[in-house]
């Protein structure tokens, strides 16, 4: 007699959960748009999507809030992969931002345009008219995201009040806004660090250079290895040398810091998450090195 095996794995009941909560979005909101970056987070959630909507094309725009100080080949991945799958992408200008008047640019040793990406996405929000914004934010990265719901509700600011939240009882999304508010959705925030790589294997995604092993010139700040970048400001006491790294986030190069690893595969990759226990953004990015409160009031800032 034929045994059949209907057992469904952890990663299948994600993807299916993530393909549930896109398809929920489509269906409610006129409007919504995929935050895109090129990092691995966006990358899987445009792999969801593109499940989720097949044979048709996404049903909404990418966007990304570019800081003008990202890694090159971040950027060139995401121009790339947006360009095959014949999708919107919008390109929201923190530089523009600052060209307009609705930012100040910080100068100085610590100066990071990471924090202004506030103004520019809800800005692009509002031009665009978007009610829904995809994100790829996961529970497990810290506390206070940790604390959000998979339909985050947004008001006419862009503000997140965690007193304001909604229950989500069975995966049942309350999706009602008033015009001018619009609600953070979070595909993958029952996802890890380690399902996320997992998922990549599984599904042979391609993913940008930088987040294997190469040698860098970098130099130490607060425990940090930061690159040497134009956009960097590094002192005479951070001398630079070369060392082998990989990125286990990207972002804004101000901000993010590579880590020393020999992980030149994906499996390499997932063995060696495998065997740590500090989570991504904890360990190479200064931004996230605040407190759980600091977190929580740049969150309600509209941003996260």
């Amino acid at each position: 007699m034929l045994q059949r095996d209907y057992t469904t794995s952890q990663l299948d009941v994600l993807e299916a959960e993530a393909i549930h909560i896109m398809r929920e979005v489509a269906a409610e909101f006129e409007r919504p748009c995929l935050l895109f970056s090129g990092g691995k987070d966006s990358i899987v959630m445009l792999r969801i999507a593109e499940k989720a909507f097949w044979p048709a094309a996404m049903p909404f725009p990418l966007m990304h809030v570019d800081t003008g100080h990202n890694f090159d080949e971040v950027i060139e991945f995401r121009d790339r992969r947006s360009q095959e799958l014949g999708a919107r992408l919008i390109v929201a200008s923190v530089q523009d931002s600052i060209d307009q008047g609705r930012v100040v640019e910080d100068t100085g040793r610590r100066a990071s345009r990471n924090r202004l990406q506030t103004t520019t996405l809800l800005d692009a929000i509002e031009e665009h008219e978007f009610d829904a914004v995809f994100g790829g934010a996961r529970r497990d990265e810290e506390k206070a995201r940790a604390k959000e719901r998979v339909f985050s509700f947004r008001d006419d600011f862009g503000q997140w009040d965690p007193k304001n939240q909604r229950p989500e009882l069975w995966n049942l999304y309350n999706s009602r806004i008033r015009k001018g508010e619009h609600i953070r959705v979070f595909p993958l925030s029952n996802w890890t660090e380690l399902d996320v790589w997992d998922y990549i294997r599984r599904e042979g995604i391609e993913i940008p250079s930088i987040y294997f092993a190469h040698t860098r010139k970098v130099f130490e700040r607060d425990g940090m290895l930061l690159p040497d970048a134009e956009v960097v400001q590094r002192g005479d006491d951070e001398p630079l040398f070369e060392a082998v790294v990989r990125y286990r986030t990207v972002g804004d190069m101000t901000c993010t810091g590579a880590v020393q690893s020999t992980a030149a595969t994906v499996e390499e990759i997932i063995e060696e998450i495998a065997a740590t226990r500090i989570t991504e953004r904890g360990a190479t990015r200064a931004d996230d090195r605040a407190s759980e409160a600091a977190m929580e009031d740049r969150k309600r800032e509209g941003y996260f």
